[in-house]
């Protein structure tokens, strides 16, 4: 004999299949998904799935801002900076952007490029691109990029542009080797990855995958933040060795009364004496063990 949980199946059953032929061709997932507060829903085009609880805002405007630039790509520069790094590919230029989130003003300054495509190295201000693809910013606030139609990668500091890989053959390969000898095709992007050391580069136009290994001193944080945490663990290490400190004089006189007069007393006193320097032992273990693992990030 069936149970009454069969026919409650079979009644589902039923219901979803009514509602599925009422809506004539569209599919279980085109109805709706309700995923606690968020409502995914599609529309009738064709089974687009849309999800609530996003907005968009213009947070610049290249031709309201006081430099005029055309936005390719945006990257956050490097903390403890706020700024953003632009680039406008039309232009061969690259810009640093102030994004302020309390108002709407924005503040755009030249970082390199002079608005003129070309491949020249040197100070900031001199410096050429020739319709640069993406790039890539690491730890320090280095700029690493895909100078496309110069078939390059160049760097950008605080000091000026160098080129780091590729850029002496005037047609498109795929040689590896030493960086100088290098060759790409005139379409290829590159990302920073700092596990590896490495920029991993998508070289389009050989579909191939190719990684340029850096510097250590290029994946390495900046040594200020480093500086800032392993002072603010200091201080508070510094800190609690001055209460223990204070503390042991406060219960000093409460302790030594209790000395020899009654073996009960004496007994609890050592077992709580021990179990404090078993918390104190643990706790400086614990702050050394963290110290020691921000010292190294």
């Amino acid at each position: 004999m069936a149970s009454p949980v069969f026919f409650s199946v079979i009644f589902l059953m039923f219901v979803l299949f009514h509602q599925i032929t009422a809506q004539g061709n569209k599919k279980i997932s085109d109805l709706f998904f309700d995923f606690g507060d968020t409502v995914i829903t599609a529309d009738d085009s064709g089974g687009v799935i849309f999800e609530d609880g996003y907005t968009v805002s213009t947070v610049l405007d290249g031709d309201k801002s006081n430099v005029k630039v055309n936005p390719h790509s945006i990257l956050h520069q490097s903390p403890p900076s706020d700024a953003f790094v632009l680039l406008d590919s039309v232009a061969s230029t690259f810009y640093t952007v102030s994004l302020p989130t309390t108002s709407n003003e924005t503040v755009i300054k030249s970082l390199a490029g002079n608005g003129k495509p070309g491949f020249i190295d040197g100070d900031l201000a001199s410096a050429r691109f020739n319709k640069p693809r993406s790039f890539a910013v690491d730890f320090n606030g280095n700029v690493y990029v895909a100078d496309m139609l110069n078939r390059a990668v160049r760097k950008i500091t605080k000091t000026g542009v160098t080129t780091i890989a590729g850029g002496n053959s005037q047609n498109s390969g795929r040689t590896d080797g030493p960086a100088r000898d290098a060759s790409f095709s005139n379409n290829f992007e590159l990302t920073f990855i700092p596990q590896r050391c490495a920029l991993m580069v998508s070289d389009h136009g050989n579909r191939l995958i190719r990684q340029i290994n850096l510097k250590a001193a290029d994946c390495k944080r900046q040594s200020g933040s480093v500086l800032g945490t392993t002072s603010a663990w200091l201080l508070g290490l510094g800190l609690s060795c001055l209460l223990s400190l204070i503390l042991g004089f406060v219960i000093r006189p409460y302790v030594i009364p209790y000395g020899g007069s009654d073996p009960r007393h004496s007994s609890s006193w050592t077992q709580c004496l021990m179990s404090l320097e078993k918390q104190t032992l643990m706790l400086c273990s614990g702050i050394r063990s963290v110290l020691a693992k921000s010292t190294v990030c």
